[in-house]
């Protein structure tokens, strides 16, 4: 079983020892928006889940599966 969203979130964001307000400052989101994204209690946009993902160092990688 692989990790929510959510839950990569609060790993990488814990490595890096940020706090979620600090977390939400930096990707200038609201911070309950932080805490809903990962309790897995919230699906955010493409835009919001960009920022901070880009504030740990991450990114999306979406791929197109070849038909066969």
């Amino acid at each position: 079983m692989s990790a929510s969203i959510g839950q990569l979130i609060q790993q990488r964001r814990k490595q890096l020892k940020i706090t979620q307000p600090h977390l939400a400052e930096l990707a200038d989101v609201n911070v309950n928006t932080i805490y809903r994204i990962e309790r897995n209690e919230a699906n955010p946009t493409i835009l919001i889940l960009n920022r901070i993902l880009e504030v740990l160092g991450m990114e999306i990688k979406i791929e197109i599966k070849k038909v066969s």
